[in-house]
């Protein structure tokens, strides 16, 4: 059993770690075949692996560490960050995982993980004390769920989340936006946290710095939502739910 108390020190194991342990790969790997023939082992995926606890009969390791462990590059990003962050409302089952080396989306334990591919991999924390998981920095978390919203979470679903983070930091949310370089996102990230701007105290020169680099363009806000309103100082169409937008704009910062 030395296999299976070495690994139980690690939520999620590789080849590699085994390797750390069998000097012969053939051993350690059909070895790793009988732990998990006799429910000691589960096979998460291919060269994924995670203990069974012996006092619970469950796997170790949670959708978080699963997440952080299925590429080199790979973390918790987009609603399940949100998710890990505690400003969602909803469980889903959908982990979304952002990695700079794309993976087959697959099932395991009620879950499924969907990649998403980036090439920015700035903003990427270690939380103390959780054991290998990998997550998006708050500000990331919300530049990337507006950036794909239409894809993953919803408008209606990150303002949600949004009005539950504890605090924004306005230098890191510019430096994320240089590094991503998108007129649109400018755009609708300006627009949208015009609205708490009271509440994460962000300056003006914040929202004047997102309007320079936003363009002169006009867009729809988002295209999963009929738009119908339009907000002449962001020049968007936005949802007629979000008519309480309307009224916020430069005459506060006076």
């Amino acid at each position: 059993m030395k296999l299976y108390l070495e690994m139980m020190k690690k939520p999620v194991f590789t080849n590699k770690d085994i390797a750390k342990v069998y000097t012969n790969e053939k051993s350690g790997n059909n070895y790793v075949v009988k732990l998990v023939r006799e429910g000691y082992v589960e096979r998460i995926r291919k060269n994924l692996y995670t203990c069974i606890s012996p006092e619970t009969g469950l796997p170790i390791a949670n959708k978080y560490q699963i997440a952080s462990a299925i590429t080199d590059t790979s973390f918790v990003s987009h609603h399940t960050a949100l998710e890990y962050y505690g400003v969602t409302d909803q469980v889903y089952y959908d982990v979304y995982v952002s990695s700079a080396i794309r993976f087959k989306e697959f099932e395991y334990d009620g879950y499924t993980y969907k990649c998403i591919v980036t090439n920015h991999l700035e903003g990427v924390v270690r939380p103390p004390m959780t054991n290998g998981i990998k997550v998006s920095e708050i500000e990331k978390t919300l530049i990337d769920s507006l950036k794909d919203m239409d894809k993953i979470a919803g408008i209606e679903e990150v303002i949600s989340s949004i009005e539950l983070l504890p605090a924004l930091d306005e230098k890191k949310l510019l430096e994320h936006l240089e590094k991503i370089g998108n007129q649109f996102l400018y755009q609708k990230i300006g627009f949208v946290l015009t609205q708490y701007k009271k509440q994460f105290n962000l300056s003006k020169e914040f929202f004047t710095e997102c309007k320079k680099q936003a363009g002169k363009s006009k867009r729809y806000l988002t295209k999963d939502t009929k738009c119908t309103t339009w907000n002449k100082e962001w020049k968007l169409m936005i949802p007629d739910n979000m008519f309480y937008f309307k009224n916020v704009g430069e005459d506060e910062f006076r």
